[in-house]
């Protein structure tokens, strides 16, 4: 802000102009001091210019309704939505989020820099606060195929945008540990700024280590020691709730008035069905305050302490001199979005958006599934042995276990085996490098008969599927390949349901409402398959994601996380 807007700012602080507009009569969720105010809001030019007795040429009373900053989110992958940015700020601004801090990991590891570069694009001027992050991990390990790769020098001039912040979370723990000199590079690109950091199950001296070069953050944390420890290392622990990952109930026990600045809350990630149906980080609030958490300190961990760990000054609490980003809540249990502000705007009201929102141009951000032909004999898994190593779902966890098993046999090749809820699995590189295919099986999808398929697996995003016959894989396969990406569920080799996402296979170019009725009748259909899971395809999607523990798969085979390796099929070998 030049000299002349902020003379003009103080002016209005000091008493001595009128405000554009002046929130009468609210009860401010002060979440730098941790209480309740009554008091009236001004607001000009877009920005707070105090709290107090003010006179402005527009008053809207609130009848003592709850005024709390607007809603951040501390750690998204927009694309993991489904939605692209506009479309996602349709949806996330009137449940109360002003802000994320986005990782566009997603589409890089699909499209390289041309996808971050979508992403910056089509979130500008949005009624919604938008940071990015710059992907470190492209491709996240050595283990997996990606659309692309991008070293120090490739993520360097994005630093130079203003919604940039620093760096986004560096997956391969095991680089920044040992030292690597070009994992090193990435983290050093920082200087000074945030690097968010993923280190599941880290601890001890290798927690010092990663600490140690530079990490600020943590957001995958599962249990409460884990989370102390790192806590006690100088992490900021973010909490994570999200479609999958649901590990709020598990930490919140930490969470104490004196420490709670270092704490954050973050979703990674919701699909749009589930924001539409549950909420954002209203969601969070809820569910975080029925646990027993206070509920000043559970907004001030959606807003203030988010824009504090990310050093963000103009917004994330309600004082003079910030953005006057706004949610007007009922109540401090319900949580239920009345109004929503973003910049002095009033942009959302009654959970309806009011501002008016652009569409995404996609055009230079599809046809990315360059998939090579495929037949029955792909799909055939030969092993020296019939006793192998199974990816074992843990409900609710992007973690998995490993678990041993003896599978039938036919002509030489390990069958699915229904009996023991163990199907088979590939994962097809599908961004035109050679075609490879990894195979395994995984325990815990629950159906009996039929195959699920999605262009979205993280975090390469090569094709995968998993499916109890080997035609309805097929089908399940070519189908993804027709329609330019999506998930589809498969059985007795008919589609029962489809949704297509042509924008990098990863998201739709519709909105959230036009999609939803797809979205249900995918889960329907996997339900009546026999799946438990809540969010299978984001399941599934995290079952080739080669950096988080146990086992996992990618296409070029099955990985043992702990070891940090390939590793092969044969439970003995």
């Amino acid at each position: 802000m030049n000299i002349q807007a902020t003379q003009r700012l103080l002016e209005v602080a000091r008493g001595d102009a009128p405000a554009d507009l002046l929130l009468r009569n609210a009860r401010v969720v002060n979440t730098v001091s941790y209480e309740i105010e009554e008091t009236d809001v001004a607001v000009f030019e877009g920005r707070i210019a105090g709290l107090g007795d003010y006179s402005a040429r527009e008053t809207i009373e609130l009848h003592g309704r709850y005024l709390a900053p607007a809603l951040l989110d501390g750690h998204i992958h927009i694309e993991s939505t489904l939605l692209t940015p506009p479309e996602f700020a349709r949806i996330a601004v009137p449940r109360g989020t002003g802000g994320v801090m986005c990782d566009p990991h997603e589409i890089a590891n699909v499209l390289g820099a041309r996808g971050i570069q979508f992403m910056l694009d089509s979130s500008e001027n949005l009624p919604l606060n938008i940071w990015v992050m710059v992907p470190s991990c492209v491709p996240a390990t050595h283990m997996e195929n990606a659309g692309a790769e991008m070293d120090a020098e490739a993520m360097r001039p994005f630093l130079k945008h203003q919604r940039v912040l620093g760096i986004a979370e560096v997956m391969n723990f095991p680089g920044v540990i040992l030292g690597l000199p070009e994992v090193l590079k990435k983290v050093a690109l920082a200087d000074g700024r945030p690097v968010d950091g993923h280190a599941p199950g880290v601890k001890g001296m290798w927690l010092n280590a990663y600490a140690a070069a530079g990490i600020g953050t943590d957001h995958e944390c599962t249990e409460l020691d884990e989370a102390r420890e790192k806590l006690r290392r100088g992490l900021a622990i973010f909490i994570r709730e999200g479609s999958t990952a649901r590990n709020l109930e598990a930490l919140l026990p930490l969470v104490k008035k004196e420490t709670a600045y270092r704490f954050a809350f973050v979703s990674d990630d919701r699909h749009a069905d589930e924001i539409l149906s549950e909420g954002h980080m209203d969601a969070t609030l809820r569910k975080a305050v029925a646990l027993g958490l206070d509920p000043i300190v559970a907004v001030a961990m959606a807003s203030t302490h988010t824009a504090n760990i990310f050093g963000v000054k103009r917004t994330g609490a309600i004082l003079p001199g910030r953005d006057a980003d706004f949610v007007l809540f009922e109540d401090l249990k319900n949580f239920k979005p009345l109004r929503v502000w973003h910049k002095g705007w009033e942009v959302a009201r009654e959970g309806e958006m009011i501002a008016e929102i652009k569409v995404a141009d996609v055009s230079n951000v599809k046809n990315t599934v360059k998939l090579s032909s495929v037949s029955l004999s792909d799909f055939s898994v030969r092993a020296s042995s019939s006793r192998i190593k199974v990816i074992d779902v843990i409900p609710d966890q992007i973690v998995t276990a490993q678990y041993h098993a003896t599978l039938p046999m036919r002509d030489g090749s390990l069958q699915s085996d229904p009996t023991q809820d163990i199907a088979k699995m590939v994962v097809i590189e599908r961004h035109g490098r050679g075609g490879g295919i990894g195979k395994g099986f995984v325990r815990g999808l629950g159906f009996k008969s039929g195959a699920l398929a999605s262009t979205v697996a993280h975090d390469s995003h090569n094709l995968i599927c998993a499916g109890m016959s080997d035609e309805d894989m097929l089908v399940a396969v070519n189908f993804l390949r027709e329609c330019g990406g999506g998930w589809v569920a498969v059985q007795d080799g008919k589609v029962l349901a489809s949704l297509p996402l042509p924008v990098a296979g990863l998201m739709s170019d519709r909105s959230a409402r036009a999609m939803t009725p797809e979205i249900e009748a995918l889960h329907h259909a996997v339900k009546k398959m026999g799946c438990p899971l809540s969010a299978p395809f984001m399941a599934l999607a995290f079952l080739a994601l080669p950096v988080i523990p146990a086992l996992k798969l990618t296409d070029k085979g099955l990985v043992d996380v702990n070891k940090f390796s390939l590793v092969p099929l044969e439970a003995d070998a």
